[in-house]
């Protein structure tokens, strides 16, 4: 079986090395590099894979290369592995890294997979999107594919600047779910709930909504109209929103989002 070999060994790491031990990945198959003794040991106990704390000469057998270091680490964390990784399949899970960096950093590499994917992904209901460069080949996708699958949805783009977008859509987008959770359950306990109410009745009515919109053939917007009668209680909720400007301003966060990216992009390309 052909070796996979993680540079670094974090969450997101780990929620991938879970999936593939789960589909039935052999974790002698799995290599991860990761300095912290803590966190190699705890992969070695929780999936039984090899590790070590610096990139040796092993490398040059990995077939596909999975980059999980924090951004700011990426160069230093390169270095020692660009003379072992050129010719292998490069799948970047780091968020503001562009391919070319990438390419750059690794002695040329041509075949990387960009990703940009999302926490849900810890629990196996992540939103990836994903970026191929030209040198990528069909099988290659398909690896990476059944590599991400255990993580939650694949969504491919064409051009690498859209996953400025996807960042800010859906990297991001925990957050403003968990945002919008805090402040239904802060609502909840001012009209007389406990905190512990309104957290069950916020996450469930979002699970619910999302299973009943992914389900349905309609738009989000015809299924709100559809819960939403004039005069009635979700009329002068969604009118008081329309009043404060709610949507206009959610739509500038995500923009402000986009453009952060592309300026982590720059700074981390320099």
């Amino acid at each position: 079986m052909t070796l996979i070999v993680f540079i670094g060994g974090g969450n997101m790491a780990s929620a991938i090395i879970g999936g593939l031990r789960k589909s039935g990945r052999a974790a002698d198959s799995i290599l991860v590099i990761d300095p912290g003794a803590a966190q190699r040991d705890k992969l070695q106990a929780e999936f039984g894979v090899r590790t070590l704390a610096a990139a040796d000469a092993t490398l040059a057998q990995a077939a596909l290369v999975v980059w999980a270091v924090k951004p700011q680490l990426f160069n230093d964390a390169a270095a020692p592995c660009a003379p072992h990784v050129g010719a292998a399949l490069h799948l970047s899970v780091m968020a503001g890294i562009r391919s070319d960096s990438i390419k750059r950093a690794t002695g040329g590499a041509e075949r990387i997979v960009r990703t940009m994917p999302n926490t849900p992904a810890l629990v196996g209901q992540g939103m990836t999107g994903l970026y191929a460069r030209a040198a990528v080949s069909a099988a290659d996708r398909a690896q990476v594919e059944a590599v991400l699958a255990p993580t939650g949805e694949l969504l491919w783009v064409a051009h690498e600047d859209d996953l400025d977008a996807v960042t800010a859509v859906s990297g991001s987008g925990p957050a403003y779910v968990f945002y919008v959770v805090e402040a239904m359950m802060e609502a909840a306990t001012q009209m007389g709930l406990s905190a512990e109410q309104g957290k069950r009745l916020a996450l469930g009515t979002f699970a619910g909504a999302t299973a009943l919109a992914q389900a349905s053939p309609e738009t989000p917007a015809v299924l709100r109209e559809r819960v939403t009668s004039k005069g009635g209680t979700t009329y002068a909720a969604l009118s008081s929103l329309e009043a404060s400007g709610v949507k206009a301003a959610f739509v500038a966060a995500l923009k402000a989002a986009q453009q952060r990216a592309r300026e982590l992009g720059d700074e981390f390309g320099s």
